[in-house]
C-alpha cells in the first residue's frame, strides 16, 4: 500500500507541478501543449475563484515551441511562460540548483529554469546564457531571444524534463504581440486531488461558455489509467496475503484444538458449553494474530521509513517516472488495515472452531 499509493501521489504531484489540476483554456488549445488562441485575463474567477470552494490557486501561463541552440548542439523545447501568481511550492522540491526567478515584477525578466536533462545535453550550467529561436505565425524569420539560466530542476519525469523550460509570461506575450490583458490559459490548483472530477465539473459550469475546463486526468489519460491499475493490484495482493494468513491461522487453531482435546473434554464434563469453549480458542487466536501484526507492523513500517529517507530501492525513471520507489503513509489506512485483518481472519476461524462441538468427552477421557 505504501509503495503503490506513494507512486500514485508522486506522479500526480509531478504532473500537477507542470499542469496544475484543472486547465481552463480556449477549446482549440485543449489537445495541444502549445498556446493556439489566447484568452482574456479579465475573468470573474481570476485571480481568486470565490464561487467554488476547495480551490487553492488560479495561475496564468502560455506556451510556445522553440529551439535552444549552442555552438555544438540544439534541442527542441516548449517554453512555458508563467504569470505573477504562479504557485512554486511543489516545483521547488525538484529544484536541484539555483533559485526560482522573480516573475512578479512588471518589467521583463530573461531568466529561465531549465531541466537537468536539457542542461546535460547542451552542456549548460547555472548563470549561462543560451539563445533560443521561436517561430511565430505570420512571420517567416525565427524570433531570437537570449535567456539566462537561473535554476536547474530534475523531476525524473522524462516526458517533461526533456521538453519543458519555464520563464516569464511576458516573453510569450511579446513574441505573439499580445497586450498584457491576454494569456494562454489558466491552471487551477485544488486543495484535494481526490475531488478533481467533481471540481472539474463545477469549474466547467462556472466559467464562460467559450472556455473549456479539462482535468489533468483527461489530458494525460494513459498515465492516469495506468495509475488506476495500482488500486486493483494493491487489492489483489492484500486479498492473497490475508487469505494465506487465514489458512495458516486455521491450521494453527486446528492444531491447538487437537492438542487441547483433554482440556475441552474436562471443561464439558464440568458443565462448560461449546459456545464458551469456542470463545476461549478465538481469544487465543486473536492474541496470536495481534502479536503477529505487531511484529509485522514494526518490520513493515521500519522498511517503509528506511525507504523514505534512504531510498535504497531504485526504479527505472523511463518506466515508472521516478528514480527511487516513493512511499506514502496514512496512519488511518494502517489502522483500518490492521483492524480489517483481525476481523476477517477471526471470521474465517469461526468454521474450524465448530469442530469443538464434535469432541465427545466420553471418548476422549476413555481413550486418555
Amino acid at each position: 500500500m505504501a509503495t503503490g499509493f506513494g507512486l500514485q501521489h508522486k506522479i500526480r504531484e509531478k504532473i500537477s507541478a507542470f499542469s496544475g489540476h484543472v486547465i481552463i483554456s480556449d477549446y482549440d488549445n485543449n489537445q495541444s501543449d502549445l498556446t493556439i488562441n489566447p484568452i482574456s485575463l479579465n475573468q470573474d474567477f481570476y485571480p481568486h475563484f470565490d464561487s467554488i470552494e476547495g480551490i487553492k490557486n488560479v495561475q496564468t501561463y502560455a506556451s510556445i515551441g522553440g529551439i535552444l541552440r549552442t555552438e555544438k548542439d540544439f534541442e527542441g523545447i516548449v517554453y512555458k511562460g508563467v504569470g505573477p501568481h504562479y504557485d512554486w511550492s511543489i516545483f521547488k522540491t525538484y529544484l536541484i540548483e539555483g533559485k526560482i526567478p522573480d516573475f512578479t515584477q512588471k518589467i521583463f525578466n530573461d531568466s529561465i529554469i531549465i531541466s537537468k536533462t536539457l542542461a546535460d545535453r547542451l552542456q549548460l550550467k547555472r548563470n549561462d546564457k543560451v539563445p533560443a529561436y521561436f517561430m511565430r505565425e505570420g512571420s517567416q524569420k525565427p524570433q531570437l531571444r537570449v535567456f539566462k539560466i537561473a535554476g536547474i530542476y530534475d523531476t525524473g519525469f522524462a516526458d517533461f524534463d526533456q521538453t519543458y523550460l519555464l520563464g516569464q509570461l511576458k516573453m510569450v506575450q511579446a513574441l505573439y504581440k499580445w497586450p498584457d490583458s491576454l494569456t494562454g490559459a489558466f491552471e487551477v490548483i485544488l486543495d484535494d486531488f481526490n475531488e478533481i472530477d467533481e471540481k472539474t465539473n463545477e469549474i466547467y459550469q462556472a466559467i464562460p461558455a467559450d472556455l473549456n475546463a479539462q482535468s489533468i486526468k483527461d489530458k494525460y489519460p494513459l498515465i492516469f489509467n495506468w495509475l488506476q491499475m495500482f488500486d486493483f493490484n494493491i487489492l489483489m495482493i492484500l486479498v492473497i496475503i490475508i487469505f494465506i494468513a487465514g489458512l495458516n491461522m486455521i491450521t494453527t487453531i486446528l492444531v491447538l484444538i487437537m492438542e487441547k482435546r483433554q482440556f475441552i473434554a474436562m471443561m464439558k464434563v464440568m458443565g462448560s458449553d461449546n459456545r464458551r469453549l469456542r470463545r476461549i480458542f478465538l481469544i487465543q487466536a486473536a492474541y496470536i494474530i495481534v502479536f503477529g501484526l505487531l511484529i509485522g507492523n514494526i518490520i513493515g513500517l521500519g522498511l517503509i521509513y528506511l525507504q523514505k529517507y534512504l531510498g535504497f530501492i531504485k526504479l527505472d525513471p523511463h518506466t515508472y517516472y521516478v528514480k527511487t520507489a516513493p512511499v506514502y503513509i496514512d496512519f488511518k489506512d494502517v489502522l483500518f488495515l490492521n483492524i480489517g485483518v483481525v476481523l476477517i481472519i477471526l471470521l474465517m476461524l469461526l468454521i474450524p472452531v465448530l469442530i469443538i462441538g464434535r469432541i465427545s468427552p466420553t471418548k476422549v477421557l476413555k481413550f486418555d
